[in-house]
């Protein structure tokens, strides 16, 4: 998995790539928790993101919660990873584009 932020002021662009699972979300969330330092607005860009388990769904609850009132959205997620949000009724609590 490959991770590539780019932050302007308080805004915080992240481009993941690969898969986000069981062996790759513990290191997203070592990577992202740090950098939602002084961040109000994070948009996760899932174009180059191929599947997304339990643990990714996981790593983004944390993200959420550490974000606590800031916004929060996920941009361009392939068909399969719009399937995952909808089932588990992530699209309720995140906002996904």
């Amino acid at each position: 998995m490959t991770i590539t932020k780019t932050q302007n002021g308080s805004n915080l662009l992240v481009a993941v790539e690969g898969r986000l699972d069981t062996v790759t979300a513990p290191q997203f969330e070592e990577e992202m928790v740090p950098a939602l330092n002084g961040v109000t607005s994070l948009t996760l860009d899932f174009s180059q993101v191929e599947y997304i388990s339990s643990a990714g769904l996981r790593a983004l609850l944390l993200l959420r919660t550490t974000l606590a009132s800031g916004d929060m959205k996920v941009i361009h997620a392939n068909e399969l990873v719009q399937e995952v949000f909808a089932v588990t009724g992530f699209k309720k609590i995140i906002a996904i584009e």
